[in-house]
């Protein structure tokens, strides 16, 4: 077997996915700047949820738990992936095409169905029209899914990981013009969403391609390896579906209060930056190789990869959930508030972040647990795990909001994070010792918590020295700069002094990734 290189594989898909999200906050701004929390950037969050929402649903969902270990292990052993990939992608085109029309003719039912609080005002009629433009975006980003799982399960991230990155510059790039030359920034905006779904399919077809999956449209086939794809595909589908009614459920709480949607739209986007460089990538590179070594009933293997990464996983997320925690407010001000976002709204989109912030470590934990049933085909459990994760959510989030109002969905989503790592990390223990950290793990992770908290204390006084210069206008970058460059630093020197880890270890296993 030839092995995924997990660490170079990491840092690829890290890489890229770091320039996505630092080009999605970027995104943000703008949004924030040009729209503002309010009634317009409501129903942009709203309508664009919808095409997201399925995306998730049938094709990260189904394909990264289905199709990506199932082609990984064929192709493993030369047992006909490129039919097998290609019997996969006329199927889902053919589903995808019979949703995307279905949905377009009933857009109204489905912004009542997941944002009923827009309904007798302004944000409905909005909503709907937005809708209907940027639904197609799911036909064009689930196809592309397809094509980078199939370029993943090669070992081959780079194109795959890089996709992402132009929905960003495309949506940057149009709403820089709309300033320029006149008109709703926000039509700019959502005209170009279904454009750049047909530029990220196009770059991971061509590199498809080029690594030799050539794969052609055609009439679907109801094979036995489809209906097996089904079979294990539907759970998975399901339990993407049940984190996406997670969101929905939060999305249907916020639409009754004025400015949530957009206030926990923003947040959210915040903490995704290190859930999105460090969790999903330990997550694509993580499956096919966990897939691969179980094939070649390579078990020690599986358990060293699944280790370290965890260890790399929490290594870097934990100082990232206290950041979010101790200092959310100068982060939010000097990113966000410019332009119509004003002082009250980075009040409340910090608040939001700080509570994201607690359940960040869980959702880059679930990235890490989930492949260990992936590779398994076992998707029925964590399917399972999700409908009871989903239960809390919608618990915590009606309950709540009538004593603690809009902010009861980010208590709720960080409270579902942590069930559904509790019940993955229990389950898992079935599934035998590659499915358990190691000694080193042990040992190292409670380091990586005293180094993260020794970070949190010298970022909450740095904050209490050079707090003044954030609210002024010369200073608030560099001073913002300042304050990040001081976690990092004691960061470093607190994990190094302490055993959370090595930086001659990190610059080795680099040096063993790219030969």
């Amino acid at each position: 077997m030839k092995p995924i290189r997990l660490l170079s594989g990491v840092l690829t898909v890290g890489f890229w996915t770091l320039m996505s999200r630092v080009l999605g906050v970027v995104r943000e701004v703008m949004i924030l700047a040009f729209i503002g929390p309010g009634p317009v950037m409501d129903a942009f969050v709203a309508a664009f949820r919808l095409p997201n929402m399925f995306r998730r649903f049938f094709a990260e969902g189904a394909f990264n738990a289905a199709f990506v270990p199932m082609f990984s292990k064929r192709y493993e052993a030369g047992e006909n992936p490129l039919g097998f990939a290609r019997d996969a992608m006329n199927g889902l085109g053919f589903v995808l095409m019979i949703l995307t029309g279905l949905s377009m003719v009933l857009m109204p039912a489905l912004v009542w169905a997941t944002a009923q609080g827009f309904a007798g005002d302004a944000r409905f009629d909005l909503t709907v029209a937005f809708g209907r433009v940027v639904f197609p975006y799911i036909f064009f980003i689930s196809l592309a899914a397809l094509f980078s799982g199939a370029l993943n399960a090669t070992g081959r991230f780079a194109a795959a990981a890089a996709a992402p990155v132009f929905l960003n510059v495309f949506v940057i790039a149009a709403m820089l013009i709309g300033s320029r030359v006149g008109g709703e920034i926000v039509l700019w905006l959502v005209w170009t969403i279904p454009l750049a779904g047909i530029a990220q399919l196009a770059i991971v077809w061509v590199a498809a391609e080029r690594a030799g999956v050539r794969l052609r449209p055609g009439r679907p086939r109801l094979t036995p390896e489809m209906k097996h794809l089904t079979v294990v595909a539907v759970p998975a589908a399901l339990a993407g579906g049940v984190m996406q009614i997670n969101l929905l459920v939060g999305q249907q709480v916020a639409s009754h209060f004025d400015k949530a949607v957009g206030w926990l739209y923003a947040a959210d986007r915040l903490y995704q930056l290190p859930l999105g460089v460090v969790g999903i990538a330990v997550g694509i590179v993580l499956l096919p190789d966990l897939s691969r070594r179980l094939k070649a009933r390579d078990d020690d293997g599986g358990r060293e990869a699944f280790s370290r990464a965890g260890e790399l996983s929490l290594a870097l997320t934990i100082p990232a959930a206290v950041a979010l925690v101790v200092i959310p407010l100068p982060l939010v001000s000097v990113l966000f508030e410019r332009g119509a976002t004003g002082p009250d709204d980075a009040a409340a989109i910090a608040v939001a972040v700080a509570i994201y912030g607690l359940g960040l470590p869980a959702f880059v934990l679930q990235k890490v647990l989930q492949p260990l049933f992936f590779a398994r085909e076992d998707t029925r459990t964590p399917f399972r795990y999700a409908v009871w994760s989903m239960l809390v959510n919608a618990a915590a989030a009606i309950g709540l909001a009538p004593v603690l109002g809009w902010i009861a969905p980010a208590i709720a989503t960080t409270l579902a994070g942590w069930t559904m790592v509790v019940m993955l990390g229990v389950g898992g223990r079935r599934l035998g010792p590659v499915a358990r950290f190691d000694d080193r793990f042990r040992r190292r992770i409670w380091r990586v918590c005293l180094a993260s908290a020794l970070m949190g204390g010298a970022l909450w006084g740095t904050l209490l020295l050079i707090g003044p210069f954030l609210s002024v206008d010369y200073w608030r970058y560099s001073a913002l700069a300042g304050l990040i460059a001081v976690g990092i630093l004691a960061y470093a020197l607190a994990g190094q002094v302490i055993g959370a880890f090595r930086l001659s270890e990190f610059r080795e296993a680099l040096r063993r990734g790219k030969r």
